[in-house]
């Protein structure tokens, strides 16, 4: 493991998420960008896009930072996610299954204002946070991976937010 993987994941270890009042990351962590997600005109949640320096690596930790503007069932976030990443094609049908079954654990219905925080951990996963509280870790990188595919990969369904999380628009 190189030594900027060993700093970002022990730097975790740093990570105190206070309830319903957001996030402190890591004291090196920055915003590297941010956006809102958009559907028919609705504004469903502003995304931040959080990693150390303010500057997202693939191979390096990195927080994707979700505050809701409405009311959405956990079940409607699951679903959302794995179509997302089955078009994607992050993985085949039995795969898919199981990582719907890990994502109904961790995701809980959220409120207006809740904020869900996704902990991209290279080499081990994703953790979790809703309000602050840890729902859940995923110890399966290629899950962690297509999950923030989502948002971040070049084929993502809303190209323009991916570019202002990444500080590009």
């Amino acid at each position: 493991m190189n030594a900027a993987l060993r700093r970002g994941i022990a730097g975790l270890g740093l990570l105190l998420l206070a309830g319903g009042a957001g996030a402190v990351l890591p004291s090196e962590w920055r915003v590297q960008g941010q956006g809102e997600m958009r559907w028919f005109g609705f504004r469903l949640y502003q995304a931040s896009l959080w990693a150390p320096q303010g500057r997202w690596q693939t191979g390096l930790p990195y927080a994707l930072e979700l505050r809701y503007a409405r009311d959405i069932p956990s079940a409607r976030l699951v679903q959302a996610s794995i179509e997302e990443m089955q078009r994607l094609g992050a993985a085949d049908d039995a795969r898919l299954a199981r990582w719907k079954l890990e994502l109904e654990r961790v995701f809980p219905d959220v409120r207006t204002g809740d904020v869900i925080h996704g902990l991209h951990l290279p080499q081990r996963g994703a953790e979790f946070y809703h309000q602050g509280r840890l729902t859940g870790r995923i110890d399966d990188v290629d899950f962690a991976r297509a999950f923030f595919a989502i948002w971040l990969d070049p084929r993502t369904r809303e190209p323009e937010l991916r570019a202002r999380l990444l500080g590009e628009g």
